[in-house]
C-alpha cells in the first residue's frame, strides 16, 4: 500500500557524520495506516490546521510527515489533520526508523521548539508581503493590517506587549519554567 521514492537532497543528519548521511525514502502513506500521538504536547493546534490546509491546497503537500515505525507521527500533526480536512486519502511521509525510542521522543519536542526560535526581520517581511499582489496571504496566518515597514513598529509593540503577558509558564507535572 506504500509506494517509495528516493529524496533528491540529503538533510538528515543526526548523530551520523557529514559524510554518512543517510538519504531519507519519502513513502506515501495512506491516511488511515498513520496514527497520531497522543500525548503529542502541541495538541490545540486547529488554528495551525486551516493555515497548513490552505498551504497545502495552494503549493501541495510539500513537507512529509515524519512517523517511527509504527506509524505514529513523529512530527506533522497539523499538516496529518490538515490531509483528514482536504479529504486526502494518502500522504508523503518519512518513516524515522533510525531512531531510538529516546530520539523519536526527543526529536518530536525538539522540532517543536527550534522554531520558536527564529525571528521575523519584519522590515524585510513588510517588503515581501508589500510584492504579494497574485495572494492573499491572510490565508497563511499573515495579518492583512502588515503590508509597509512603516507599519512594523506599531505590529512589533503589539507583539512585545502580548508576549508580556506570558513571560513565565509552568509544567503543571514537573515544575519545569520556561
Amino acid at each position: 500500500s506504500a509506494r517509495t521514492r528516493k529524496s533528491g537532497a540529503a538533510f538528515a543528519i543526526g548523530r551520523q557524520t557529514m559524510s554518512t548521511v543517510k538519504q531519507p525514502e519519502i513513502t506515501l502513506k495512506k491516511l488511515d495506516e498513520i496514527k497520531p500521538y497522543d500525548k503529542n504536547p502541541r495538541g490545540n493546534n486547529e488554528a495551525a490546521v486551516q493555515l497548513v490546509s490552505n498551504s497545502i491546497k495552494e503549493f501541495g503537500f510539500k513537507v512529509p510527515i515524519v512517523i517511527d515505525k509504527a506509524g505514529v507521527i513523529v512530527c506533522g500533526h497539523a499538516r496529518y489533520k490538515a490531509a483528514q480536512l482536504l479529504g486526502l486519502s494518502e500522504v508523503p511521509c518519512i518513516v524515522a526508523d533510525d531512531l531510538t525510542p529516546a530520539q523519536v521522543k526527543a526529536y518530536r519536542l525538539a522540532d517543536n521548539k527550534v522554531a520558536e526560535a527564529a525571528q521575523w526581520d519584519f522590515e524585510k517581511l513588510a517588503d515581501e508581503l508589500a510584492g504579494m499582489a497574485d495572494f492573499d496571504m491572510a490565508d497563511f496566518g499573515f495579518a492583512d493590517s502588515i503590508t509597509s515597514p512603516a507599519e512594523i513598529p506599531e505590529f512589533n509593540k503589539q507583539i512585545d506587549e502580548a508576549a508580556m503577558e506570558n513571560t513565565e509558564n509552568e509544567c503543571p507535572k514537573c515544575g519545569f519554567k520556561w
